[in-house]
């Protein structure tokens, strides 16, 4: 059986019925005349083959990932040209892939273009049992957690920051060169269960400094059962005294490892202080600026779910955590072969 295309009338009612093309249905004519009732499946393919099997995306994603001077390459990131450069001709995989689909694999992956941060990794060798300790305090007991250390130094100087203005005309600051007023420190303390944070600004780290904090962390729980103070390591929060009027009033000092700043709970509340209080300001002197302070602190402990101060909490805590998302499972990215 085969088609034939005659015109009946001046005008042919096929390409009219199909809204198609003459051309298109007279080649729909010829292929069935050829090949019968197959043409009406060609099996057309889906564009072209291809190229990059799956085993080479996971490679260009892993050389993407992997710094390049841990493959001999005499620079410390890559560029879409390089990358593409390396591909064509490392002794491992050879990839050829263009720029532009280049592009799409990271993008793909949830792979893009970062700033470098930078970490330290704990060097105590109680490493883990510091952390197991903190870890089981702050689950089983919140209610008699508390959490120590120093926020500073504070300078009474102009600070950047961010507000509210008129699109070109930002709020100015003036510049500073003369730091005449010296610096001071913060000594906060952060209770857990209760999630409220106060302190007292002092001119300096010291052992009878740290000792004042602690006993008003005692006050704070007035009813003589024993508390958990979480703190780091430094000498004035270690000295003899001090551990033995720890062991006299029921408090256990829980020190975080060497470099561990991230494991002590009050580090996360420290960033909102930076955020609301110190970055824009230009206070005068360091009475001032311990005014606005301890005036944050209480608008702090009565607001202390705000949306504000959860996600500048939130900013602080991914700035300091360093190798916490490794200990709690956290995953390197695979490095190329």
């Amino acid at each position: 059986m085969s088609f034939t295309t005659t015109y009946a009338s001046p005008r042919w009612d096929a390409p009219r019925l199909v809204q198609g093309d003459e051309d298109a249905i007279r080649g729909v004519i010829h292929r069935f005349n050829e090949t019968g009732m197959a043409s009406l499946d060609p099996q057309w393919a889906g564009g072209r083959p291809r190229l990059i099997s799956p085993e080479d995306e996971a490679f260009i994603v892993a050389t993407a990932t992997t710094r390049p001077e841990a493959l001999e390459q005499p620079f410390t990131r890559w560029s879409l040209r390089k990358l593409a450069a390396y591909l064509t001709k490392n002794p491992q995989r050879v990839v050829q892939v263009g720029r532009e689909r280049l592009r799409q694999f990271p993008r793909h992956h949830e792979i893009c273009f970062q700033r470098t941060k930078t970490w330290k990794e704990s060097n105590d060798p109680d490493r883990d049992a510091k952390l197991a300790r903190i870890e089981h305090v702050t689950s089983r007991f919140p209610d008699r957690v508390f959490a120590f250390d120093e926020f500073g130094p504070l300078t009474v100087r102009p600070h950047l920051g961010a507000g509210w203005a008129r699109r070109g005309h930002p709020d100015r600051l003036p510049a500073n060169y003369h730091k005449l007023h010296g610096v001071r420190q913060f000594h906060g303390c952060y209770s857990v269960g209760d999630d409220t944070l106060w302190g007292v600004v002092r001119t300096r780290k010291s052992a009878g400094n740290t000792l004042a904090a602690l006993k008003s962390i005692r006050a704070a729980r007035p009813d003589g059962a024993p508390i958990y103070v979480i703190l780091d390591n430094l000498s004035a929060h270690r000295g003899q005294a001090i551990r033995a009027w720890a062991a006299r009033n029921k408090v256990e000092l829980c020190f975080t490892p060497t470099y561990s700043s991230w494991a002590n709970p009050i580090e996360a509340h420290f960033g909102p202080l930076r955020t609301f209080v110190i970055a824009g300001s230009d206070h005068p002197n360091h009475p001032v600026l311990a005014r606005r302070l301890h005036d944050y602190l209480r608008w702090r402990n009565a607001n202390a779910r705000h949306p504000d101060v959860l996600a500048a909490q939130g900013r602080e805590r991914a700035r300091v955590r360093s190798e916490k998302g490794i200990r709690w499972g956290g995953q390197h990215l695979t490095p190329a072969a």
